[in-house]
């Protein structure tokens, strides 16, 4: 059996240099496995927006951004519906409609007459009368044409415990109630004259669009205390490539040919839900991707409940 000796383990006590060689080691093992998992974290693209960043807010542009077609044709369709006005005008609102969604951009020329005809069709009301109005045609043409993923990405900056404001050249009174029954913290849009109430047919300085939109932004962060290097902003259109100039994440959503070449040149991100087919993405985030298809599922389905 003294020949087997060999294969019983030799009790021995741990030497100092033994000692050291184990704990050296151990201390390896440790930090490579440390370095591996900060090289996985840096990899990835950083979290957006961030958690608790009460210095970053988001602003969207509503026309063909966070809505199907413009805000303010839909609005012609409900006062049409109620009297407000002649069916010449509705057919006159109807083609200015199929332009904008046949073209995917902003005829300025159309927006005008269409503003003009607004103007004109709510002379003498009460703004009270068109709010509560508002409501009701929300939720018969509005509703329905919200592109879930855009409002996948505004909830994101909710859930984020950032503030959403809508960017837009339809008139604040719409915009307020569209952001109101999505959930946001409130609008900028076109203010129209009122005198105790009632409507007088004029603007109060120009209607809200392009550099306007940027100065509303510019004006509304300085007031509420935002970094905007740390904000986002989301259009579809190059008329408002100052707006999201303005911002450190900006956004092309719905692009039309302009800002869609533009983004591209600047690196900014990309996201088209007019298609089926997979958008092209620049640097795009976990929340205009993975999470944007998971929050659009389930604003899509609150929205068809909605209407139920």
């Amino acid at each position: 059996m003294a020949a087997l000796g060999w294969l019983t383990p030799r009790r021995r006590s741990a030497t100092a240099r033994s000692v050291l060689a184990g704990e050296a080691s151990a201390e390896a093992a440790r930090k490579t496995s440390q370095d591996a998992a900060l090289q996985e974290v840096s990899d990835r693209e950083p979290e957006f927006p961030v958690l608790g960043d009460d210095k970053a807010a988001a602003f969207f542009d509503l026309d063909n951004t966070v809505m199907q077609g413009a805000a303010l044709f839909h609005f012609g369709r409900g006062l049409y519906k109620r009297k407000f006005f002649e069916t010449r005008d509705l057919a006159k609102f109807a083609w200015q409609q199929a332009w904008f969604r046949l073209a995917g951009v902003e005829d300025p020329e159309h927006m005008q007459d269409a503003r003009d005809s607004a103007l004109s069709i709510v002379k003498g009301h009460r703004v009270s009368e068109l709010m509560s109005i508002g409501e009701e045609i929300y939720d018969e043409y509005m509703a329905e044409r919200i592109w879930p993923g855009t409002r996948a990405l505004a909830q994101a900056h909710l859930d984020a415990g950032q503030k959403v404001w809508l960017v837009t050249a339809a008139p604040v009174e719409i915009a307020t109630v569209i952001a109101r029954r999505l959930g946001l913290t409130g609008a900028l849009g076109t203010v129209a004259e009122s005198v105790d109430g009632v409507y007088t047919g004029k603007l109060v300085g120009e209607p809200l669009h392009g550099p306007a939109k940027a100065e509303a932004v510019r004006a509304l962060a300085a007031a509420e205390g935002l970094d905007l290097s740390r904000c986002a902003a989301y259009s579809d259109s190059h008329n408002d490539i100052p707006m999201l100039s303005l911002v450190g994440h900006p956004y092309a959503i719905n692009p039309d040919t302009k800002l869609r070449k533009h983004a591209r040149v600047h690196d900014w991100r990309l996201r088209d839900y007019r298609t089926a087919r997979k958008a092209a993405k620049v640097g795009l985030p976990a929340a205009a991707g993975v999470g944007a298809v998971a929050g659009g599922t389930a604003a899509a389905i609150a929205l068809h409940r909605r209407r139920r």
